[in-house]
């Protein structure tokens, strides 16, 4: 059984993501028929775009099958943990480098991985329900997917808030920081959809939805909290903030990650931001690899994921007890 549609509409082929039980997380199956998929319609000289939505209104892609992998790492299979991150993230490598339009329209939550098979591509069109977030600390991970190289691209201190904190911004916010291309009401989506699969070129289709988005991000306290690349220094930053509610809430949230993982995303972040998506890519399988042999990664999927009592025993517990040595060789660095 696959848990993708693909469709061709005349000039544009669809890829539908149809795992709607696991809100589309991505398995290894959705994973390789997706890179089959656009690598048929990559030579096919009768597709001229590709287009991916969801089967259902519930989600684009709440991510990677992040319980799936925290099986194999029980049951000893670390081969199982490379095979899967390696194909996830050459599928990245070739959404980057797709040689048509490829276009995501994301009408609700995208995480993680639902981050990674929209985001590469050329046209990101989202609407006032899409959801971006990299949660990934919570579970005792990293963001990955090749976000190492382009949270780094976003405005000042974005990237490592966004990686840091799992903080969760809307589509207008998604538009103003450049996780996405273009905004459109949810009740003109489908519109949109039946105008790009009738082959109308994506400059008319999308000519209304140009203009400027209103933003309530707060990208000053960002930038003054968040333009560091180190995660001690970045909690220390934000706990010295005496009565910036603000910035209290960025602790609490950090309160519940991995302080291991802040330190290691702290660290590819920044090393992010003078490499090439390629090295990010090939950087975050090697971290990928050591970090799932972390036990924080097994607790963390298992509070959250799991039993979900939202109770990780984290070890160590602060980001001032976590070996900077070790941090780093996690991060390849």
């Amino acid at each position: 059984m696959s848990y993708i549609r693909t469709e061709v509409h005349g000039s544009v082929g669809e890829i539908v993501l149809d795992r709607p039980r696991a809100l589309n997380a991505l398995d290894l199956t959705m994973i390789d028929d997706m890179q089959a998929t656009l690598e048929e319609w990559g030579d096919d000289d009768a597709v001229d775009t590709v287009l991916v939505t969801s089967a259902t209104d519930r989600a684009f892609c709440a991510g990677g099958d992040i319980r799936a992998i925290r099986d194999h790492v029980l049951t000893g299979e670390p081969a199982e943990v490379t095979r899967y991150f390696s194909a996830e993230y050459r599928l990245n490598q070739l959404i980057a480098e797709y040689p048509k339009p490829y276009v995501a329209l994301v009408d609700g939550p995208a995480m993680g991985g639902g981050l990674g098979i929209s985001v590469h591509g050329e046209v990101r069109i989202v609407t006032e329900k899409a959801l971006f977030a990299m949660p990934e600390t919570a579970i005792g991970f990293i963001p990955d997917v090749g976000s190492t190289y382009f949270l780094p691209r976003l405005p000042q201190g974005v990237g490592m808030w966004l990686g840091l904190t799992g903080s969760r911004i809307g589509g207008a916010d998604a538009v103003a920081v450049g996780l996405a291309t273009h905004l459109v009401p949810s009740a003109r989506i489908d519109a949109v959809a039946d105008a790009i699969r009738r082959g109308t070129p994506l400059r008319e289709v999308l000519a209304d939805h140009r203009g400027p988005v209103v933003s309530e991000l707060p990208l000053r306290k960002i930038a003054e909290y968040f333009d560091d690349d180190n995660a001690v220094a970045i909690v220390g930053g934000l706990r010295g903030a005496v009565g910036d509610e603000w910035a209290a809430q960025m602790v609490d949230q950090m309160a519940g990650a991995s302080p291991t993982s802040l330190c290691v995303t702290a660290t590819m972040i920044a090393e992010g931001a003078v490499s090439s998506l390629a090295e990010c890519l090939d950087r975050e399988l090697a971290a990928a690899e050591r970090i799932t042999a972390h036990p924080d990664f097994v607790e963390g999927v298992r509070a959250v994921l799991v039993d979900k009592d939202r109770r990780p025993a984290f070890s160590p517990y602060s980001v001032e007890l976590v070996d900077p040595v070790a941090a780093a060789a996690i991060a390849g660095l």
